[in-house]
């Protein structure tokens, strides 16, 4: 198991800068969202694990229901509610484990890059079973090292050059992970390789989304 990240520490200074998605990035992700997602609307949503909330207002624009952002660190939350306020969108403290919320409550439950910080997952995988309402979706976004995915592209920085200077914002939890050397040896090697070799198309990655439903009753 990964060691816990301290998002109060230093992660919620940066996390918005250097985890930013353009804005039609998002879209489509809300695109991809709805298309596994139940089809009547409003939804009520559960944004588990919602950092700073960058996906819990366009979820409250695109299902049309109550958003509920679920999230352990108290100052990313407090970052979410100070650049991320919705009139639909409530940021709670919890956690996958105790979500704070009632019995059958969620249409849809979205994990973005959250899996890997589950501490028990045998303990959260009843709870949000709990929460999610008969008919439910459960979206999970995350790596699955176990396989290859198929394409599903999506746009991480307009160039190498601002690629490169979003990740010496370390705003990623990988850094967290990392000694110190490490980290100023593989930006030594990235500066070299941007050197030689500048490129100056858009920087994007492939991912999984994973979708479990909840049978109607």
């Amino acid at each position: 198991m990964l060691k816990r990240i301290n998002y109060d520490d230093r992660q919620h200074l940066v996390y918005v800068r250097g985890r930013a998605l353009p804005p039609d990035v998002v879209a489509a992700w809300m695109a991809e969202f709805a298309r596994h997602s139940p089809s009547r609307r409003p939804l009520t949503v559960l944004d588990l694990g919602s950092g700073t909330g960058r996906f819990s207002p366009a979820l409250a624009g695109t299902f049309g229901g109550p958003v509920y952002g679920v999230e352990p660190s108290a100052r990313m939350r407090q970052v979410a509610a100070n650049t991320s306020a919705h009139p639909s969108v409530t940021y709670l403290q919890g956690s996958a484990e105790q979500v704070p919320l009632p019995d059958d409550h969620c249409d849809l439950i979205l994990l973005y890059l959250v899996i890997h910080h589950i501490q028990d997952l045998p303990a959260a995988a009843p709870e949000i079973a709990r929460v999610l309402a008969p008919g439910g979706r459960l979206l999970i976004r995350n790596a699955f090292a176990d396989r290859m995915p198929d394409p599903l592209w999506h746009r991480l920085a307009a160039s190498h050059a601002d690629y490169a200077a979003r990740l010496r914002l370390r705003a990623s939890s990988v850094f967290d992970h990392m000694t110190e050397q490490e980290i100023a040896e593989g930006f030594a090697t990235m500066d070299a390789d941007l050197a030689a070799h500048p490129g100056t198309g858009p920087v994007e990655e492939d991912c999984d989304l994973l979708t479990l439903a909840v049978p109607e009753t």
